[in-house]
């Protein structure tokens, strides 16, 4: 089990509120260089399918955020989201991407 610092921990925790208010695959939630964060659930529409991490990174960009601190992904599923986790390099590459269960336990880093 990998640690997360309290900052860290907070945006796990809103990820998995999102995701349980609406009983999305997955929830994500972002925390930007000022210190905000924005929240994204799955999106799976007929006509458009985003990722949690995606729409956290959306909101944030739509709000003003030139750069992430962290993210968090909460699923059952690996948390491999390459698109995801390419939203969040194209604001600022190399920021930590951290993955937890559903019970916010979280993940080591992939290798």
């Amino acid at each position: 089990m990998t640690e997360l610092d309290t900052e860290d921990a907070k945006i796990v925790t809103l990820a998995r509120a999102a995701r349980a208010r609406i009983r999305a695959v997955e929830g994500a939630a972002v925390r930007d260089t000022d210190g905000r964060t924005y929240v994204g659930t799955t999106v799976a529409l007929p006509s458009l399918a985003l990722s949690a991490l995606q729409v956290a990174v959306a909101a944030a960009v739509v709000s003003g955020a030139t750069g992430l601190e962290a993210a968090a992904l909460v699923t059952d599923g690996d948390g491999t989201d390459e698109a995801g986790r390419a939203a969040v390099a194209d604001l600022t590459p190399g920021a930590p991407v951290h993955v937890a269960d559903p019970a916010g336990t979280p993940r080591p880093p992939a290798a």
